[in-house]
């Protein structure tokens, strides 16, 4: 599978620069090359870094749930790479993802095709469902959480009454007379 994309990036990057190279020449190709090279690594490799703290801020505000920034982080990060690999169709694969509106119509096919991949190399995970809550095992019903339990019946009962006082512990003292003894 991995030999296949090789060889169709090659094919398709190949192609975009003969053609070109033949629309306006060989010194102007190579500058657009560089440029997109610089491009990815001047200005957007930070604007990654800058969009993973703004994901970090989010999801400690409850702004976005963890599954949503994970496959979001996972879709810049697959921008990054594409602007970062050289050519000029994989350069502009990788900036049309750095767009929000494109990520998120992109996110699910992608997503499909990297979970399809997923299954194929680990047998054990066979849905993405298989993570998330199953109604028909009872874990949520009509999206209320509950717990599984049962109730014992409590009486309440009264307090034994405590006497009022202070209690003695001590014998009395003895009297003696201050006389003496007769």
């Amino acid at each position: 599978m991995l030999s296949r994309l090789l060889l169709v990036y090659a094919v398709v990057e190949l192609a975009v620069i003969i053609a070109l190279v033949s629309t306006i020449g060989w010194g102007w190709t190579l500058l657009v090359l560089l440029a997109t090279f610089l491009l990815g690594w001047g200005l957007l490799a930070p604007m990654a870094g800058s969009h993973l703290i703004r994901q970090l801020g989010q999801l400690r505000s409850g702004l976005t749930e963890p599954r949503s920034a994970v496959s979001d982080g996972a879709l810049v990060t697959l921008a990054m790479a594409l602007v970062l690999v050289p050519g000029l169709v994989t350069t502009a694969v990788g900036l049309l993802l750095l767009v929000p509106p494109v990520r998120a119509v992109a996110g699910p096919g992608l997503t499909g095709i990297a979970l399809r991949g997923l299954k194929r190399r680990v047998p054990l995970i066979t849905d993405a469902a298989a993570f998330a809550a199953d109604s028909r095992r009872g874990n949520y019903r009509e999206g209320r959480d509950y717990i599984d339990g049962e109730v014992i019946d409590v009486q309440d009962f009264e307090p034994p009454i405590l006497p009022q006082g202070p209690i003695d512990d001590e014998p009395p003292p003895r009297r003696t007379s201050s006389r003496g003894s007769i």
